[in-house]
């Protein structure tokens, strides 16, 4: 048996995070200077406060994470609103145990 990657642990607490609405314990996973790109609005996407308080239905599933275990992630997921979904993927940077970048992409 080998230990748990640390960075998809970091992964599994911080979608827990997202999905409760948790602001704050989404806070206390990332670092402070973080790069956070979501998928809209175009170009630069949202601030995660404001996409946490618009969609209080939103969901997110993980279909698929992996890291190489050099700091560096990608989540493949779904993204349920409660009217609807989208498919995605995030690549993330971790630095000092938290997400230091997460530039999301989206099929469509």
């Amino acid at each position: 048996m080998h230990a748990p990657e640390p960075v998809l642990g970091l992964m599994d607490r911080f979608t827990a995070a997202i999905n409760a609405h948790d602001l704050d314990a989404v806070l206390a996973l990332v670092t402070d200077d973080i790069v956070f790109e979501a998928t809209s609005p175009a170009p630069d996407g949202t601030r995660w406060g404001d996409l946490l308080a618009a969609t209080p239905k939103a969901r997110f599933a993980i279909e698929e994470q992996f890291s190489d275990g050099s700091e560096r992630a990608v989540v493949r997921w779904r993204y349920d609103w409660g009217e609807g979904h989208v498919r995605g993927v995030d690549i993330i940077r971790v630095r000092d145990g938290r997400v230091a970048e997460s530039l999301a992409y989206v099929k469509g």
